[in-house]
């Protein structure tokens, strides 16, 4: 057997920026977008998607009843290396087609015009529940923090409304163009692991308390009415699969990137073993930290690591510890915005959403496609909307996310493993690991995809249903249905597109 680990091979020599618009037009596509994105502003994308200062935070709650510490701690490290292995064989894929399409470009590439249009709706809804999630998830923490430092009550009224703010300041930020993202971006990485240094550093040092190794990493909690403890541990790995996911947000933006072959490859790789180390040094710290696991549990913040910072640091050294957790979301959030509005685009291009003729415009003096910014944030809002009347809706977003995000991975790469030597590798590829790599990707999203769709509570009511399921099938019909009426105008282009296709994208720069 042999000892090395798996090898990646690219081209020497990254190839100049006119061949990347080259290699679009042979993909069917006139560039419209502009290229001013480096690789490490890919790979800040789709870090500050992942979020580990999002998800871990947002759903430590979750993982607390659900398995608990054991399933929290060894579910991340366990969860992380499958997932390394999908972003493995979907950055092989993305090098050969680096379009803003990205997922069902591939998929309609590999394997027809119906994989890639199903392929496109579930990537759209999980990019847009993902919006929906993490800005909400800010909201709650915002909420958090008024009620530390002032006092206020999070009604959830008041979060919604803080919530709708930061939808506002998304869709605003994103309207400048892709070098301010991109600056951003590059912040974000700094900004996330500088607040996971503070937090944990500042949970180690300063509490008089911790609890022992073997607590955090063997203590299985079980509060979700369920007998069996490995059903239970199996619906707690949520809490990581939900934190890794959005990495596809490197190959949305392939078209806005420099030398994008291979620098969207490495920028879903980079992203995710670098969150897979964050993350588990977070929730080691946090976990290490808690004083009274009821009173985090019931913590009427209605945000348990806030009064795990609370308890352990106090009302000073909690709020400021808050505000690092609140600015790293917002970072988070303004990300996916950016990639879900060029997955609107790039679908809008190809004729696939309603009113595609607007939703693919282009600005002309910042060449970011303004109308598709709107639609994403506007839709976030509507699916968030429930929040106002049922404490589980927000728990229905997330599952929104989840499952409509995970099985579009998986489609570009079994199709691709079903292609065989018909597959044409990009500059970045995986040799002779791309095979026993791909396949162990495709079998872990399968299996997570129905872990999602069980019911996470006993007995299973309405309030405690889970809602994953509802929402795979809604999106399948919705899609199925439009498909009669659009079949004929969806399309991805030909090779070098043709004469109407390219005039109408030239229309769309406004």
């Amino acid at each position: 057997m042999s000892r090395t680990a798996p090898t990646v091979r690219q081209d020497s020599k990254a190839p100049p920026r006119r061949d990347e618009e080259e290699r679009l037009r042979e993909l069917g596509y006139q560039p419209v977008l502009a290229r001013r994105m480096g690789g490490f502003g890919n790979f800040a994308i789709s870090f500050s998607v992942i979020s580990v200062l999002s998800g871990c935070m947002t759903l430590y709650g979750f993982g607390l009843g659900t398995g608990g510490p054991a399933v929290m701690l060894w579910g991340w490290a366990g969860v992380g290396l499958f997932v390394l292995c999908v972003g493995l064989a979907l950055a092989e894929v993305t090098s050969a087609y680096p379009t803003s399409g990205a997922l069902y470009y591939m998929a309609d590439r590999l394997g027809g015009r119906r994989w890639g249009w199903y392929t496109g709706w579930l990537n759209l809804l999980g990019l847009l529940g993902a919006i929906a999630g993490i800005d909400y998830g800010a909201a709650l923490f915002t909420g958090a923090f008024l009620n530390l430092q002032y006092g206020i009550e999070p009604t959830p009224g008041l979060t919604f409304v803080i919530f709708l703010c930061i939808l506002l300041l998304h869709a605003a930020l994103n309207l400048f163009g892709v070098r301010l993202v991109s600056v951003l971006n590059s912040v974000s990485v700094w900004w996330h692991l500088g607040g996971v240094a503070v937090i944990v550093g500042a949970l180690a040092f300063i509490p008089d308390q911790h609890q022992s190794p073997s607590f955090v990493f063997t203590e299985f909690v079980n509060d979700t009415g369920w007998a069996n403890p490995f059903y239970v541990a199996a619906v707690g790995l949520l809490l990581a699969q939900y934190t890794f996911s959005g990495y596809d947000a490197s190959a949305h933006l392939s078209e806005e990137t420099s030398n994008a072959s291979v620098s969207a490859a490495r920028g879903i790789v980079r992203a995710i073993w670098v969150s897979w180390i964050a993350g588990f040094a977070l929730l080691a710290g946090l976990t290490f930290a808690i004083q009274d696991y009821a009173a985090v549990q019931g913590t009427a913040t209605g945000v348990p690591p806030a009064q795990i910072f609370l308890d352990a640091l106090g009302s000073g050294g909690a709020t400021a510890l808050l505000l690092v957790v609140i600015v790293a979301q917002l970072f988070c959030g303004n990300a996916e915005v950016a990639a879900a509005s060029r997955m609107v685009f790039a679908f809008s291009r190809d004729n696939a959403l309603p009113g595609s003729a607007l939703w693919r415009k282009v600005s002309s003096r910042t060449q970011t496609p303004v109308p598709a910014v709107w639609l994403s944030v506007a839709v976030a809002a509507v699916l968030a909307l429930p929040s106002l009347y049922s404490a589980t809706a927000y728990g229905a977003v997330t599952a929104i996310n989840v499952i409509g995000i995970t099985p579009a991975y998986a489609i570009p790469i079994y199709l691709r493993l079903r292609a065989g030597n018909r597959f044409q590798p990009g500059p970045w590829n995986l040799g002779r690991w791309s095979k026993p790599i791909g396949w162990t990707a495709v079998v872990w999203v399968a299996v997570v995809t129905v872990l999602f769709c069980l019911p996470q509570k006993s007995p299973v009511t309405i309030d405690s249903m889970n809602y994953a399921v509802i929402a795979l099938a809604v999106v399948l019909v919705l899609a199925s249905a439009w498909w009669y009426a659009a079949r004929r105008s969806y399309g991805t282009p030909s090779a070098y597109g043709n004469a109407r296709e390219q005039a109408e994208i030239a229309e769309g720069i406004v």
